[in-house]
């Protein structure tokens, strides 16, 4: 049921995300005859291979914040689930790595526009890159990372993994379509809003995803995630706003975050991710309502089947995220 459940996520990410490329005209577009570049498969991985290292990373991050805060260690020590959820956690980490390295070569060779077959003859360029340099500290952050939780014995140790969880994911974020302008009040805002966004993404997604491997006789783990849930939806949804409203040029043109997400394919994927989000609260209260006083009771079927297609209703935004950094 797990490994079905796991294998849903990944197939619900990545069709929302080919679905939103293609009709917010985001997708790669073929090149004009005579033209050389990148080609369609290597122009196609990087947001497939985007949205892997961030699933990736959510379940590294859901697994080491199980570890290290969720389940209750014994004497700082961990055992049983919690070192599970170590072990697991180095091993989704050697993915993130992976997805990684594949999206740090496909990167690279789609800037350059060579095909990946010539990006060693362009290694030099493809260093001086700032998108290809955050992405080459991402793939040492996370081997580091795979290394020290695959010999994680505390919840010290689980902790300092967070620390380099955070590092690891700002890295590339800083690159992005808010960091363009460093010296823009704006952008500046932009981009910490998104890292704050990211970071709460992350512990909400990637806290749901532990609770329903590691937490299913551990009604405290489940009570403080309802915590926690809370706190990053309320986090995600002021973020998500005020970076919506920034890109969509709100401070220039009015209220952007009205006007142009029925009349731009960016503004589309904000008003649809703003309704995943709602679809997201609802859930939430349906839990805080009816399934965590049923799971109280030790009637627990309603609340699991509940957060099983919250889970999914996440990958899918997690796709649509990935597709609003790629569309224009």
């Amino acid at each position: 049921m797990r490994k079905a459940l796991g294998l849903g996520v990944v197939t619900a990410g990545v069709v929302v995300l080919v679905a939103a490329l293609v009709l917010a005209g985001g997708a790669p577009k073929p090149l004009p005859a005579g033209l050389t570049g990148a080609g369609q498969p290597a122009s196609w991985a990087v947001p497939v291979l985007r949205l892997l290292a961030d699933l990736a990373a959510v379940a590294t991050g859901g697994a080491v914040l199980a570890a290290a805060w969720l389940l209750t260690a014994t004497d700082k020590k961990l055992s049983g689930q919690a070192l599970r959820a170590c072990q697991d956690a180095a091993v989704t980490a050697g993915l993130w790595a992976v997805a990684s390295i594949g999206l740090l070569l496909t990167t690279a060779s789609v800037i350059l526009g060579v095909p990946l077959s010539q990006l060693a003859a362009r290694a030099g360029d493809a260093g001086s890159l700032d998108q290809v340099r955050a992405l080459a500290l991402t793939v040492v952050l996370t081997a580091v990372l795979a290394v020290i939780l695959s010999g994680a014995r505390t919840v010290a140790t689980a902790r300092v993994a967070l620390v380099l969880i955070a590092a690891a994911l700002t890295g590339p974020l800083l690159t992005g379509h808010g960091a363009t302008e460093q010296t823009n009040l704006w952008s500046v805002l932009a981009t910490a809003s998104l890292v704050v966004h990211v970071f709460c993404a992350t512990a909400w997604i990637g806290g749901l995803g532990s609770v329903l491997r590691y937490g299913r006789d551990q009604l405290a783990m489940i009570e403080r995630f309802s915590r926690l849930a809370f706190a990053c939806a309320v986090t995600i949804g002021l973020t998500g706003l005020l970076t919506a409203e920034i890109h969509l040029g709100g401070r220039d043109d009015g209220f952007g975050l009205i006007t142009q997400w029925v009349t731009t394919g960016y503004g589309a994927l904000v008003f649809a991710k703003a309704v995943a989000f709602v679809l997201l609260v609802w859930i939430g209260r349906m839990h805080r309502q009816a399934t965590l006083p049923a799971l109280a009771a030790n009637e627990p079927a309603a609340f699991w089947r509940l957060a099983a297609v919250e889970l999914l209703v996440m990958a899918g935004t997690v796709g649509l995220a990935v597709a609003l950094s790629r569309t224009p």
